[in-house]
Formats: C-alpha cells, structure tokens, sequence
C-alpha cells in the first residue's frame, strides 16, 4: 500500500508516518518513482508506534523496545520491558517534581492572599 493509504487506515498524517520512517521506527519498499509502499503489518506497526508514543515514549526508546513485535523472543521481550521500566521510573520522578513544583507554588498564592488581606 501507498503511504497514503497507510495514513488513512491508521489515522497517522503522511508527515507523521515520513518522521517516523525518518527515525527508524517503519520501513518501507521504494518504487522506481520513489513512491513509499508499505505491507499489511505496517498498519499494526504504526499502531503500536502509536500506543507508545501515548504512552510518552520518545521515538529513540520506541526504536528500543520496537524489537519485541517483529522479532519476538525471551531477551527482545525482557529488554522492552526493562527499557519501559527505567521510562517509567523516569515519568514518576518527573511527576514527583510537578508534584512539588504545584506545592510551592500553592504555598505562594496562601502567602500572596494572607499579604493581600492586610492592604
């Protein structure tokens, strides 16, 4: 299939899916034209690429843990899984912080509210 095609049965714009060939994530076929052509598994490719990305996977950690559905083992399984884990280590230190941040800054508005009652 045409990229074209792709973007619409997969709801993925044709800028997007061109990034993501770009990153390394899909692949496809060139005709003598230069015409991308995909196979049928692209169209569940980009959906898992998507499912990543939702689930705030950079593409570079998305090329990591990509083995583990095209090439299905023990070892590509095991480092998908230890790659999300350090992702999502990383997002619940990050939240941590936000955490802390909206404290701070709630403390800030009660100091800024008790100041504006004595004006």
């Amino acid at each position: 299939m045409r990229i074209g095609e792709l973007s619409t049965r997969t709801g993925v714009s044709v800028r997007s899916l061109r990034y993501y060939e770009e990153q390394g994530l899909l692949a496809s076929i060139r005709s003598e034209s230069g015409q991308r052509h995909y196979g049928e598994s692209a169209v569940e490719r980009v959906a898992f690429i998507q499912l990543l990305y939702t689930a705030g996977l950079s593409s570079k950690t998305i090329l990591d843990v990509l083995p583990c559905s095209y090439a299905p083992s023990e070892q590509t399984s095991d480092a998908a899984a230890d790659r999300m884990a350090v992702e999502r280590d990383r997002l619940s230190t990050h939240i941590d912080d936000l955490l802390r941040t909206r404290d701070t800054l709630d403390e800030l508005i009660k100091i800024n509210r008790a100041h504006r009652a004595t004006l």
